[in-house]
């Protein structure tokens, strides 16, 4: 199952998933990271990013920081990197 390595950054205005060019992944949160509510809307953001169900996807580590691991279960690791690649952001 593929494992997405990601920084978090809770409280935003909305929730956005970017690919840098370097292949690495920023995910904005509209929660606080309060409470564990920053982690819950990644988990729901994720799920519905790559089109699976909540429960298929595991916090590895990073509970407390903003550098996480997920393993995003269900997914091919080809179906996987065709999801990314839509959020891939490109210098212009």
């Amino acid at each position: 199952m593929p494992v997405l390595h990601l920084k978090a950054k809770p409280s935003g205005r909305r929730n956005q998933l970017e690919l840098a060019p370097d292949s690495s992944v920023t995910v904005r949160l509209n929660a606080p990271a309060q409470d564990g509510k920053a982690n819950a809307c990644l988990l729901s953001y994720l799920a519905e990013v790559f089109g699976v169900a909540k429960s298929s996807l595991t916090l590895l580590s990073g509970h407390a920081t903003p550098f996480k691991k997920v393993d995003v279960g269900g997914l091919s690791p080809q179906a996987f990197h065709m999801v990314l690649e839509r959020f891939r952001v490109t210098k212009e």
